[in-house]
This record gives C-alpha cells, structure tokens and sequence, in this order.
C-alpha cells in the first residue's frame, strides 16, 4: 500500500487519525507490512500484503490477529493487544 494512500485513511469509528508503524515495505516503498493505531481509541488495524484490515470489530477475528500482533510485539513498545486496541502493560515491578 502507497504511504499516500495510508495517509488519506481514518479510522472508521470515531473519524481520528491515524499512525503508522511499517515493519516490512517493498523495493518502490510500498508498505507491506505494519499497522495502523487511532490516536483517539487505540484500535490497532493490521497490515498484511499491503492491505490494511479496517472492518469493524464484529466482523474481525481476534484469534487469527494476535498471532500476528506477537510476531510484531517489539513494534508495540511494551504494550499489548487486546479487543483489538492496544494499551499500556500492567506489568508490576516486585
């Protein structure tokens, strides 16, 4: 997918913008791989060959994603996946 082309999306439940993190691009500077994070509800949208996976939370499945997101964990900086958005870790230092 052409960065043009990401930079023209939103996400598609509250209209916020959105960042992006590539994890693999092609030799035109296409990204092929990475993910997409509203600013405002922190719901992560994968990229996978190119093509960003934006349907709405009913229509995705959460079980075919985190294997995914895991692969992409050090990306995450720390924080982690679930019901599709992404949050803090509630790690406790002991």
């Amino acid at each position: 997918m052409k960065k043009e082309t990401i930079n023209k999306l939103c996400c598609p439940f509250d209209k916020a913008d959105l960042k992006l993190t590539e994890i693999t691009k092609d030799t035109s500077n296409n990204v092929l791989e990475g993910f997409l994070v509203c600013t405002n509800c922190e719901r992560l949208y994968p990229i996978v060959k190119g093509i960003p996976i934006m349907s709405p939370d009913e229509y995705r499945e959460y079980k075919l994603e985190s294997p995914l997101v895991e692969r992409w964990q050090k990306h995450l900086k720390g924080r982690t996946f679930e019901n599709f958005r992404i949050s803090a870790s509630m790690e406790v230092e002991g």
